[in-house]
């Protein structure tokens, strides 16, 4: 039986939260995986000078979640289409409009 994977944050900033105290990603976010010492689009975390985030979880950088997401600039797309994206500024799915006989 295949498990969910859980995904969290790499970025490449950070920001300290006055009201949670702690440190929250900021600038560029990636999605990685604990346990592995790359993102998910394949970027090496200590090469490309990424911080990790272990204490936030994926979906709460995303923009459309309000979650941690105050000083995050971009997200990753390659991320986001391997971890999963959910909002307005998502992609529909995929689907044949006219399929051939």
């Amino acid at each position: 039986m295949a498990g969910t994977r859980h995904y969290e944050v790499a970025a490449s900033g950070r920001w300290w939260d006055e009201d949670d105290h702690r440190w929250l990603p900021a600038g560029e976010v990636h999605a990685w995986e604990p346990g592995r010492n790359e993102t998910v689009c394949g970027l090496s975390l200590h090469r490309s000078g990424l911080s990790r985030f272990a204490a936030v979880a994926w979906t709460d950088v995303l923009p459309e979640s309000g979650g941690a997401a105050d000083a995050v600039r971009r997200v990753c797309p390659r991320c986001a289409a391997a971890a999963g994206r959910r909002g307005a500024d998502a992609r529909p799915a995929w689907r044949r409009v006219n399929p051939r006989p």
